[in-house]
């Protein structure tokens, strides 16, 4: 006889599972999350933001790609954890959106209780530092499809803004200056090149932990800005595809954006992959974020002030490049 448990399916483990993450869970949720009231679906209300004139809601998808790799070969499961959540609130608060609520999938060949729990407590920190409430999930179980300790995750974000204060970089015009937010170290991208030159224990080492460092979430830096009354005009989220590819995606036709290599430090890991993968620096500045992880656009007037706020809380921004008329696309240059 053969019944699903000796499959490779533990019903028992998974159940046992969702027992140990509930409370997890439970600690980043808001009084939006109505909670116990359906066993198959998680509900949320947004009765608190009928302010709005006209509430549209934001979403976003996204996972962490083969970093997870390295996490599981250095134990950093809740680095794993934390830049899923990373990855998919980044890419909402491009529209200024409030953040409101996160799912994730989690599908491993054999369901390790310690090493999920461990990724819950990334994705809960994460959404604790983005102020989304992690509202529900799926666990798989999915033998023969994944090898031993390996797993995939996906994650949903939700956020929710007023019509009227999407910013979608319509209104970007030459001269418009490119502001940069520094990034942690290479965040969930180009992990397909990085595990070929280096090892494990090199990601793990002092010298290059950059590599393994989660992934900065800008949710509260752009959330300050806004309420301040800064008027930003578009941001881009710098992942996949670098500079060329995310900054030409918010601009309007006649415009082109002119980067200015220099002008924000590089993180020193990125020298090394440079040097160590002997590729040129359009490959570089297409394949990883190079220290900047967040760009805005806005007008010369802005930039005093957006400057006055980060040097009042010790943080960093940076003036990387200017809006120029041409053709729709991003140029780095010394």
């Amino acid at each position: 006889m053969i019944d699903y448990k000796k499959a490779g399916v533990n019903i028992d483990r998974a159940n046992l599972f969702v027992k140990k993450i509930m409370p997890i869970a439970a600690s980043t949720r808001s009084t939006n999350v109505l909670a116990d009231i359906g066993p198959f679906a998680a509900f949320y209300s947004i009765k608190s933001f009928s302010y709005f004139k006209h509430p549209v809601l934001v979403s976003s998808t996204d996972g962490v790609g083969t970093k997870i790799k390295l996490c599981i070969q250095t134990g950093k499961l809740t680095v794993a954890g934390y830049d899923l959540v990373a990855m998919n609130v980044n890419d909402i608060m491009t529209t200024g959106a409030r953040p409101l609520f996160f799912l994730d999938y989690f599908a491993t060949s054999k369901l390790d209780i310690k090493q999920g729990e461990q990724i819950i407590k990334g994705i809960a920190r994460g959404c604790r530092d983005s102020g989304m409430s992690l509202i529900g999930g799926e666990t798989a179980e999915l033998p023969g499809f994944y090898q031993e300790r390996d797993f995939d995750l996906a994650g949903f974000a939700l956020g929710i803004i007023d019509k009227s204060d999407i910013i979608n970089g319509s209104n970007i015009k030459p001269k418009d200056l490119i502001i940069g937010l520094p990034s942690s170290g290479p965040h969930s991208n180009g992990y397909s090149l990085i595990r070929k030159l280096f090892t494990a224990s090199e990601a793990q080492s002092a010298r290059f932990k950059d590599i393994l460092k989660p992934t900065k979430i800008y949710t509260k830096d752009i959330l300050m800005l806004i309420g301040r009354g800064i008027k930003i005009k578009g941001m881009a989220h710098i992942t996949g595809g670098g500079f060329y590819d995310n900054i030409e995606r918010i601009l309007p036709k006649g415009v082109c954006a002119d980067l200015v290599k220099g002008s924000w430090p590089v993180q020193g890991v990125f020298k090394e992959i440079q040097a160590r993968a002997g590729i040129n620096d359009e490959k570089m500045y297409r394949t990883f974020n190079m220290g900047i992880g967040f760009i805005l656009v806005l007008a010369e007037d802005e930039w005093p002030k957006i400057n006055k706020i980060f040097k009042s809380l010790s943080q960093k921004a940076y003036l990387i490049g200017r809006i120029a008329k041409g053709k729709k696309e991003v140029r780095v240059s010394a």
